[in-house]
């Protein structure tokens, strides 16, 4: 049976001109099932001659897969938040993309898997991306309880959890490390929810610099689980009181209040106090002084969260946790 340029190749012409049935020529497709040698090396000899190319529904229930992968982003982000999901999420629609695979996006609730149980039980999906990953987490806890592939996106304490995130305690511990070398003796911290591990993350980093230098740590001058702007100003009054010398802000949500407190309360940055950020989002890019702050590359962690996952569905073995780079970017406000 000889098919026409602009007609597309079905898996029923194939079966059709080699006189098999469609099961043994899906069979011969996926490598899977019991079919003869010399039968699947004739259907994929006329595949191959014909450019036959199967379509990814006919390819996903040859594999018995969707070809389509979650990924579930955090109700709650801000609009600091968003330029880093945005970027991460490049990375990973690119991967997934590059290997025929559709994102299904949903968003998480609090510790509420309504969401996340529709997707997985309904079979939507192959495996799964979790963008924020907690110190207690519902939606770790449901997805090891399904045996489904998935990986988060950021530190996870879940034994067995496979997890590509930016190595935060290393960044923040350089950082204040460098800091405390300019002989900054009492650095401020100002923190958002211990909830999150990446905040934890980020405080051990803190502390581990100050015990490399010798140097307690003064638990005055730490604030974290601040994350509402009333807060935030009362953590900086507290910290002029306690006349630090640089504050230290765990994310650009933080630091832009802090520097908002800063000017009303006319205090000039940095012959007066020096300011630091643990993120380099680009809502701080046109401050003046520009702010020294660590940079991490958002679509290089989503792209490598995407293999990662890919790994898995694939049966592949991965790394347990891969920690992706950062630079330390000193700049105006702590001269």
């Amino acid at each position: 049976m000889e098919q026409s340029n602009d007609k597309k190749l079905t898996i029923s012409d194939v079966a059709e001109a080699l006189g098999v049935s469609k099961t043994t020529v899906s069979r011969a497709i996926s490598g899977k099932g019991r079919i003869g040698k010399a039968t699947r090396e004739r259907v994929l000899a006329y595949i191959e001659e014909h450019n036959y190319k199967p379509n990814v529904l006919a390819k996903g229930l040859a594999q018995l897969k969707t070809y389509n992968i979650g990924v579930m982003l955090p109700e709650d982000y801000t609009v600091v938040d968003l330029p880093f999901f945005q970027s991460c999420l490049i990375g990973i629609e690119e991967t997934a993309i590059s290997m025929d695979y559709d994102i299904l996006l949903t968003m998480s609730r609090g510790q509420d898997c309504a969401q996340l149980s529709r997707m997985v039980e309904n079979h939507k999906v192959d495996g799964l991306i979790l963008m924020r990953t907690f110190t207690e987490d519902a939606h770790v806890e449901y997805l090891i309880s399904q045996n489904i592939p998935f990986v988060t996106v950021g530190s996870s304490n879940y034994e067995g959890v496979i997890q590509v995130d930016n190595d935060h305690r290393s960044a923040c511990r350089e950082l204040v490390s460098i800091l405390l070398m300019k002989r900054l003796r009492r650095i401020g911290l100002v923190g958002g929810a211990e909830s999150h591990v990446v905040t934890q993350s980020r405080l051990q980093g803190y502390l581990d610099a100050h015990e490399q230098a010798g140097i307690p740590v003064k638990h005055e001058i730490v604030h974290v689980n601040i994350e509402k702007e009333v807060m935030i100003e009362r953590a900086v009054e507290k910290l002029l009181a306690e006349q630090v010398d640089c504050i230290v802000c765990m994310d650009d949500a933080v630091c832009i209040h802090v520097l908002n407190k800063l000017r009303k309360e006319q205090v000039a940055i940095p012959t007066q106090m020096k300011v630091a950020s643990f993120y380099d989002s680009s809502i701080l890019e046109n401050n003046l002084p520009s702010i020294t702050s660590l940079s991490f590359n958002a679509r290089e962690l989503g792209t490598a969260a995407c293999k990662t996952l890919m790994g898995l569905i694939d049966g592949k073995a991965v790394k347990p946790k891969a920690l992706l780079g950062y630079e330390v970017i000193l700049k105006d406000s702590t001269k």
